[in-house]
């Protein structure tokens, strides 16, 4: 048996990733280094179902849009700027997003929670499918979405480099560049990294899509400093800003919206999320010991404008704030095991601060109304993994044990606001089972199972009030968390060039949280209220699949996804599932010269609804079928870089009107995807 650890204590804990060159044809063959086990391991080794997504050098989207198209991966959207990720058909809630390894979302979704980094800056996203709550705990039933910035690593010899990339797009009229600085030594190493993106109004098939475009920038700082032989001492610095962003797919009018205010749309005239992080690695013994404490903070500014009064009548200012500490110690023991232990522990706060505009016909008494007030959850866990074999067949087995404490001062606001019963308690125990088996050289299949949970968010828990969506929202500080069991087999292979992996899939969730369309009115608003419940459960089943191959010059590729969901408690399909879809590809390889690709996106009509748990609020979604092509050159020496590249891409060729099932908008009238764009990238290395 020869189970080692392949990398330093940053790769543990899923901050150190193997550097893969991008591809135009975005397959990649041969060896893949994922951190899935919360080490670095072959994916081929790894009992879960994985993909590595590779961000362009300077891009114009946010991370959410490198999901779509891939297998069981999707994304939900409200807008341009907000992109959430879909995991098997489940949200954002149920899906964990993490920056070089430390969670955006807590215990609160906090937006758009897939867009808070800019892909200019990114060296890959690692999506790992099924459940994840042993290692990373509350909310990871879906899977592990992990956005990978450049790591700061040491060098023998004194290096300084880096890249610098600038993109320029024909639907948005949007300008994108990124800048990323690296140097190394012995004993420092230092990455600085700055990037930013104005985007105007895209334009789909139906002319200029009204307020989605917006500004962004992002600024990261790593550095790294060797304290001792096998000792050392990091920090991790990030900052996101984000303004006028508006989420056109939030655009009211109607019931609990008084008739002089017209239409309302909620926007963000800034938000932004900071990180700081200080962590030390260590050799201890034959293991590696890694420990970090953070502070982050996600701070919005949301308002609802009215559009015949054209000004907010609703303001609301909201930081979310979350302090942790994480240990993980990874060392081998007797008979080949490679055992982890961690703990890890975090404190989330939140004090949103409303106001709105009540008086008719002036609108204009800036009336204070909190959702809530002073919330906190608080999570600490313990875990253990061991990975062993058993003759040929390799095992990886955890455990886990979560205690989730919420409580606030107050839920909602005014006479009906509620100061007690607000105080709760979990107590949660995960674990997972996992089995790789060789079938033959570079084929082997898997198997896992797996019990994962989410504990409710603070919205889910205390938020009386009105939201962008229309309803009014009433929060339950009691709910149950989700259960969530899942068993998973697949095959895995990258023999004689040809690669491809296919899965198959249950998850049944005891518990599901959603917000029920009750079909009453909340007295005070008008508005129709949604009421936070638990499910008695809901099932979701697929298969998915990709593979590529080389066929002469070329490699060819295709992806599919295919799911079910049920919520049984109403026995009709889970509310917005994802319709299958299949992609296919053909291209040269991005090697020194030409390269070029071109891909076709089908996907099936979703005509299976909610209409009991939804209240006739879900609509069917036509199918549809979209053509992409790009082209570009890579060069050698040019200038004061060693390497440069021109990039052409041409999307949505037959300018196809269409929306994601996924998309958020008025029933009937959703927002439209962009339509036929070029853009133009240019990007180099020195």
């Amino acid at each position: 048996m020869h189970l080692r650890l392949r990398a330093l204590a940053p790769a543990m804990l899923g901050l150190s990733f193997a550097s893969l060159p991008a591809v135009a044809a975005d397959t990649v063959l041969g060896t893949q280094v994922v951190t899935a086990k919360g080490y670095a391991a072959d994916v081929l080794e790894t009992p879960q179902a994985v993909e590595i997504l590779h961000a362009p050098a300077a891009s114009g989207a946010v991370a959410g849009e490198l999901l779509r198209g891939k297998p069981g991966l999707a994304a939900q959207s409200d807008g341009a700027w907000g992109q959430n990720p879909v995991l098997r058909g489940l949200k954002k809630e149920s899906v964990v997003v993490m920056v070089d390894g430390l969670r955006v979302n807590s215990a609160q979704p906090q937006g758009a929670i897939a867009s808070f980094m800019d892909l200019g800056l990114l060296e890959r996203v690692e999506v790992v499918k099924g459940p994840g709550s042993v290692l990373y705990g509350s909310g990871a039933m879906g899977g592990v979405v992990n956005l990978i910035t450049p790591e700061a690593e040491f060098s023998d010899q004194a290096r300084t480099g880096g890249r610098a990339g600038v993109r320029f797009s024909s639907v948005d009229k949007g300008i994108a560049g990124a800048l990323l600085l690296q140097h190394a030594s012995a004993d420092n190493a230092l990455v600085l990294g700055v990037a930013g993106r104005d985007v105007d109004d895209y334009r789909s098939p139906d002319g200029r899509e009204a307020r989605t475009g917006y500004q962004s920038d992002t600024l990261l700082a790593k550095y790294r400093h060797r304290v001792a032989d096998g000792v050392s001492l990091r920090l991790n610095l990030q900052r996101h800003n984000d303004k006028d962003v508006w989420y056109p797919g939030s655009t009211r009018s109607g019931a609990g919206i008084p008739p002089p205010l017209g239409k309302v749309t909620i926007h963000s005239p800034e938000q932004r999320r900071e990180l700081y992080e200080l962590g030390i690695d260590a050799a201890l013994g034959e293991g590696q010991l890694a420990t970090e404490v953070y502070r982050q903070e996600v701070f919005r500014q949301i308002r609802a404008r009215a559009a015949n009064t054209g000004r907010d009548y609703v303001r609301n200012d909201v930081t979310f704030s979350t302090d942790g500490m994480r240990a993980r110690y990874v060392f081998p023991v007797a008979d080949g095991h490679l055992l982890t232990l961690g703990a890890e522990t975090w404190r989330m706060t939140g004090d949103p601060e409303r106001y709105m505009d009540n008086n008719a016909p002036l609108f204009n008494n800036n009336v204070r109304n909190d959702p809530f007030s002073d919330g906190r959850i608080r999570s600490t866990g313990v875990f253990v993994q061991d990975e062993f074999e058993l003759g040929a067949t390799r095992v990886v087995a955890g455990a886990r044990y979560d205690r989730v404490k919420g409580n606030a001062s107050q839920k909602g606001s005014g006479p009906s606001a509620l100061t007690t019963g607000l105080d709760s308690v979990d107590n949660n125990l995960s674990w997972s089972l996992g089995v790789v088996h060789p079938l033959a050289e570079a084929l082997n299949a898997y198997a896992n199972i797996g019990r994962a949970y989410r504990a409710a968010d603070m919205r889910e828990r205390f938020e009386d009030s009105a939201r962008g969506d229309g309803y009014f929202h009433v929060g339950n500080p009691q709910l149950d968390p989700e259960v969530s069991t899942s068993f998973e087999i697949g095959l895995k292979s990258t023999a004689a060039g040809l690669s491809y992996n296919v899965a198959a899939f249950y998850t049944r969730i005891d518990d599901y949280i959603a917000g029920r369309i009750t079909g009453a009115s909340h007295p005070g608003t008008g508005l129709p209220l949604k009421r936070t419940e638990n499910l008695d459960k809901v099932s979701i089943y697929g298969i998915e699949g990709s593979a590529s191959m080389p066929l002469g010059a070329f490699v060819a590729d295709a992806g599919f996804t295919w799911l079910r969901g049920k919520n049984h408690q109403d026995n009709e399909p889970l509310f917005q599932m994802p319709a299958p879809e299949l992609t296919l590809g053909i291209g040269q390889p991005a090697e020194r010269g030409f390269w070029w690709r071109a891909q076709l996106r089908a996907v099936a009509e979703q005509d299976r609804i909610a209409t009991r748990f939804s209240n006739g609020t879900e609509n069917r979604t036509a199918g549809f079928v979209t053509a992409d092509a790009g082209f570009g050159w890579h060069f050698g020496k040019v200038g004061a870089f060693e390497s440069a590249g021109l990039a052409v891409q041409l999307t949505n060729l037959a300018d196809k009107r269409y929306h994601e099932h996924q998309t958020d908008g008025v029933s009937g009238n959703e927002l439209a995807a962009p339509g036929r764009g070029v853009a133009l990238s240019l990007n180099g290395s020195f």
